[in-house]
């Protein structure tokens, strides 16, 4: 048996436990009453976590769940293993309710990409094997084992094409995410359905790229400000950590600090040009007319870079959003959902039922999965 609780109960959601594993932690669950159930919430899972893994060493008796009480001890197994919850619009961690299987399933996404080149050739990064994908102008580009795009400069033509500037563009589709970095040592990770426009070699007194989607940026410091342009507005640095969302479906753009400073000006026709200074922690959401600044949970920003789903009070229709981008599907309502939110923590490598099954757990809704098409219905009591 493992002798990590976290990872037992990841090998438990996912299918994977001995049947002495799998038998521990159901015991365990079974000794919860519903009061200690209802009452999980982040900072009990972690003082209890000793506690828990106790429990789970010490009293293994072979009870055995039927099916529909198995997906109530994974979502409650889920909120603990993650140290994670999920509420309704009362912000309070709902009773778990008995939610059946899904009979169709999606996997989650991974790392998938397009990269093309300024004369116009497109190369499938998913397809690519490890090693030079392509010389380029004095340059390099490489694909490495774990999934990244790496630009290397040729000492020998370093001074090559001086005077012209060419462009390559990386995107990444539904269902994929990708991380890049550029000739300058700049690391941009890109979300699902996102695209990084950018030259092969920074020349001049500005460094400037152009992002749609989602992007999470860690910027090499030399003395020369790097400018990311989306639609709407430019964000300036000179090395710093930073995510832009600037998805058409999420509203506002939305730029958040992490580390250093940066500058976000508002431009384009019928724009009063703002412009504010961020510190570290907090984000800028752009509108029609203004720039918004205020303090905000960092980690649940860039979670999808780290492999997360973190949620805190989220609407439905923005969770969906982001599910529908990572797992390729389309979402279709049934229902009022304006005023339905969430919260939660698991892991986006995950199936899509996952993070349908413990939403569902609330009571709240219900999920319909058919092909890539998933249905949310609301439930009323």
């Amino acid at each position: 048996m493992t002798d990590d609780p976290g990872k037992l109960l990841d090998k438990y959601n996912a299918g994977l436990c001995t049947e002495e594993e799998r038998i521990a932690v159901e015991s365990w669950y079974l000794k919860l009453s519903d009061t200690e159930a209802k009452n999980l919430d982040i900072a009990s899972a972690a003082r209890t976590k000793a506690a828990v893994w106790s429990s789970l060493t010490a009293n293994q008796p072979a009870i055995k769940l039927n099916r529909f009480k198995y997906w109530a001890a994974a979502a409650i197994l889920l909120i603990i293993g993650s140290i994670g919850y999920f509420y309704s619009k009362s912000s309070k961690v709902e009773s778990i309710a008995v939610v059946s299987p899904k009979k169709h399933d999606i996997a989650p996404g991974g790392n998938k990409a397009f990269l093309t080149l300024a004369d116009g050739q497109k190369i499938s990064l998913t397809d690519a094997n490890s090693g030079e994908i392509v010389k380029q102008g004095g340059l390099s580009i490489s694909k490495t084992a774990d999934g990244k795009v790496v630009y290397t400069v040729d000492d020998q033509h370093k001074n090559d094409n001086e005077g012209k500037t060419i462009f390559n563009t990386i995107e990444t589709p539904n269902g994929g995410q990708y991380q890049i970095n550029l000739p300058d040592g700049t690391k941009v990770w890109l979300n699902s359905a996102s695209s990084l426009r950018y030259p092969t070699k920074f020349a001049g007194n500005m460094r400037r790229v152009e992002l749609t989607g989602e992007g999470y940026f860690e910027v090499a410091k030399v003395h020369v400000p790097f400018v990311v342009k989306t639609i709407g507005q430019e964000v300036q640095v000179l090395g710093t950590h930073f995510n832009i969302n600037s998805y058409k479906d999420e509203g506002d753009i939305k730029t958040t600090l992490l580390e250093g400073s940066v500058r976000v000006t508002q431009f384009g026709a019928h724009k009063n040009n703002q412009s504010k200074l961020l510190k570290p922690g907090e984000q800028s959401q752009l509108t029609e007319n203004t720039i918004n600044v205020k303090a905000v949970d960092t980690e649940s920003i860039v979670a999808w870079k780290n492999g997360d789903f973190i949620f805190k009070g989220d609407d439905l229709k923005s969770i969906m959003n982001k599910v529908a981008r990572w797992y390729d599907v389309e979402v279709v309502y049934k229902g009022d959902f304006d005023h339905l939110k969430f919260g939660g923590y698991i892991s986006r490598s995950k199936n899509i039922s996952a993070v349908l099954n413990i939403m569902e757990s609330t009571g709240k809704v219900d999920f319909d999965i058919k092909g890539k098409l998933v249905t949310v219905s609301r439930v009323h009591k």
